[in-house]
């Protein structure tokens, strides 16, 4: 199986801190790759390198078959990386289907004059916006809750809600920093579900996860981190039997 995004090396320094040491990671095409560590190995400041929020001081990366340097949120966006945060980050005040239409709009043509003009073309594409939202609400199991407030939702809704928007920007890879934190047992079976279906349907999945029956469950590949330095990469079943994931995160149960 080919690779959508490899990374190799990639070293980040905080001052003096040393917080990633010639770390990498590969994501197979349609696959779902997964990042786990224990607390303060590394993985949440990978994922930002990875996804332009921070700039990586060394180190070597192709995303879709061509040289890719995340040097911008935007950038990351327009090379087809869509990413949602361990702290939910909605437009709360916004429905459900208005932060769906915010993630459609980074791929329109319509700039500020158009706007203003409200032409027919215009219009046809907010039309059509609209239309691929409620689609993608529909998607993720929100189609009732279109027109409700986002901070009203439940906490697994919004999350669902964060995931239907980093769709609509017809990503390449979906990248999700912990889904599942804060869910209960109910809502992790169904965003298992819902990651499976987004799997299955072509989409390529980057997931930061603590649950480890969850990653296990559902990951093709595992990368394991600890104190920003690679320890073990492989299948699920592979890094659950290597002694040194086992003695920096697993434990022996």
């Amino acid at each position: 199986m080919s690779n959508l995004l490899s990374v190799e090396n990639v070293s980040k320094f905080f001052g003096g801190v040393h917080a990633l040491d010639h770390v990498g990671l590969a994501v197979p095409v349609g696959g779902i790759a997964g990042l786990i560590g224990p607390n303060g190995a590394g993985k949440t400041t990978f994922f930002n390198v990875i996804t332009g929020l921070y700039p990586a001081d060394s180190g070597q990366f192709q995303f879709n078959g061509k040289p890719y340097s995340p040097q911008s949120v935007a950038q990351v966006t327009q090379a087809g990386i869509a990413r949602t945060f361990q702290n939910i980050r909605l437009f709360g005040a916004m429905t459900a289907l208005e932060n769906v239409m915010v993630g459609c709009h980074c791929r329109s043509r319509t700039g500020v004059l158009g706007a203003i003009i409200r032409s027919q073309r215009v219009q046809r594409e907010e039309k059509a916006i609209n239309e691929k939202s409620l689609a993608l609400l529909h998607y993720v199991g929100l189609s009732n809750f279109a027109n409700h407030t986002a901070s009203n939702l439940s906490y697994g809704f919004q999350r669902r809600l964060e995931i239907a928007r980093a769709l609509a920007t017809d990503p390449l890879l979906l990248a999700l920093d912990e889904p599942a934190a804060g869910m209960n047992a109910t809502e992790k079976l169904d965003l298992r579900e819902l990651l499976l279906r987004i799997r299955n349907d072509g989409k390529t999945i980057l997931l930061i996860e603590h649950d480890v029956s969850l990653v296990m469950g559902i990951c093709d590949t595992m990368t394991v981190l600890d104190y920003g330095k690679t320890i073990a990469a492989g299948s699920p079943t592979e890094v659950r039997h290597n002694p040194e994931v086992i003695r920096a995160y697993l434990g022996n149960g």
